[in-house]
């Protein structure tokens, strides 16, 4: 576990991200044998989410994927919440400006279970500058931050995952995409 958590803090490399664009863009044409697994490697997704996360300038800086174990993932970034909602073309009024301005740590854990073609990801804990949050403003910093950013993004119920995917196995060494034997799920 120890060297996991090492190799973890790596910074990845340009070919990671490359790798880890072209195995997405596999997925998502439809290009994946059926019966086949796609992995990605921590260094993989790391470099992915960096590449793809809103910069600095949007509010969000240093984001981070560990996974922690089966089924468990935790994402973590410095997020300036007036910043990201002012690049969402909605900036907060003065009131929320000054609560919500500044960086603040921002650490999400969650459970991914799947199968038979479909995930749920239940959010298991979130923490903001070390402050639990839950609830009614757990589900206000859904509403009004994660789902402009990612309109698509569903939680705490199941989605289809499609492109034939039949499950996703995440494991502290990678994510493993398992595609169906049927190309029915396709």
């Amino acid at each position: 576990m120890a060297a996991f958590c090492a190799a973890a803090l790596l910074p990845a490399s340009p070919d990671d991200y490359a790798t880890a664009k072209a195995k997405i863009e596999q997925i998502e044409n439809d290009r994946v044998a059926p019966g086949s697994r796609v992995t990605f490697t921590p260094a993989e997704l790391n470099a992915y989410i960096t590449h793809e996360t809103p910069t600095v300038t949007d509010g969000v800086r240093n984001p981070r994927l560990e996974l922690w174990g089966p089924g468990i993932a935790h994402g973590s970034a410095l997020i300036d919440f007036a910043k990201l909602r002012a690049s969402q073309g909605h900036p907060p009024g003065w009131l929320l400006s000054k609560l919500l301005e500044g960086e603040h740590p921002v650490a999400v854990t969650a459970r991914i279970q799947s199968g038979g073609g479909q995930a749920t990801v239940e959010v298991q804990k979130v923490e903001i500058s070390g402050i639990a949050i839950d609830g009614a403003t757990l589900d206000f910093l859904i509403q009004h931050f994660l789902l402009p950013l990612y309109p698509d993004a569903v939680v705490g119920r199941p989605f289809v995952l499609g492109h034939g995917m039949e499950r996703v196995d995440v494991q502290p060494g990678g994510v493993t995409v398992v595609f169906g034997r049927d190309t029915k799920i396709r």
